[in-house]
């Protein structure tokens, strides 16, 4: 191999490598972005929520569609606020909202300019028996799990979210457990602006939640055979 031969291979494989480590990079900071999420949801600081959004995103929640930052906005502040914590951004005394992200699996396209990422949510929450303003219909203890089947975008040189996918599965008040217990969040009915906080559009189903049973579709092949994971 000639010296100008070794050159360009030497190049091609510092570029490969410079790539992979750019990818990882991704890969982090996509993970750190979506347990940040976690934790500001922890606290009810929903501005904060906001932020973690590109501005043509799309946030699915229950059989809605939120269509926007401003979409965003209404179920995150006009919603959520309002409910847990009377329009403060923060936590509020005596309601428990834990909100814990596992098992990541983030795949960055090879242009390294959007992603894909699938993440589990495990979910304590409810309000002290002190506390005389408990949001209305939520169960004084429960428990919550569900999928997050996300998109990602680098705006702007920063991973931001693109589409978030919460599928809730399941709730289980605390003291019957999910063997006694079904959910206590219905599907929505009506759109914006016909319901002040409601979604821009329903999605194309009605998802299926506890005592059903249903497989979230995985945005990655199997890791083995390749080949789509089966989503029944």
């Amino acid at each position: 191999m000639s010296l100008e031969q070794t050159v360009a291979a030497l190049s091609q494989r510092v570029e490969g490598l410079a790539h992979e480590v750019g990818v990882l990079q991704d890969v982090n900071a996509i993970r750190k972005l979506h347990h940040a999420y976690g934790y500001y949801i922890d606290k009810c600081l929903y501005e904060e929520v906001i932020d973690l959004f590109a501005e043509d995103s799309a946030t699915y929640f229950l059989n809605g569609a939120y269509k926007g930052k401003a979409g965003a906005r209404r179920l995150y502040v006009d919603w959520f606020q309002q409910l847990f914590t009377k329009g403060h951004n923060g936590p509020g005394y005596g309601f428990l909202l834990d909100h814990l992200i596992m098992q990541d699996i983030v795949d960055v396209a090879p242009d390294r300019l959007t992603a894909k990422a699938r993440f589990r949510c495990f979910m304590q929450g409810g309000s002290h028996a002190s506390r005389t303003d408990a949001p209305e219909g939520l169960p004084a203890q429960f428990w919550e799990g569900g999928i997050y089947e996300n998109e990602y975008v680098r705006e702007d040189g920063v991973w931001k979210i693109r589409l978030l996918n919460y599928n809730m599965l399941w709730q289980a008040n605390y003291a019957e457990g999910w063997a006694n217990s079904e959910a206590h969040l219905a599907p929505l009915d009506k759109t914006y602006p016909e319901n002040p906080i409601g979604p821009d559009a329903f999605v194309d189903f009605v998802p299926h939640v506890w005592p059903e049973t249903r497989v979230v579709p995985f945005h990655y092949p199997h890791p083995v055979t390749g080949r789509p994971s089966a989503t029944p």
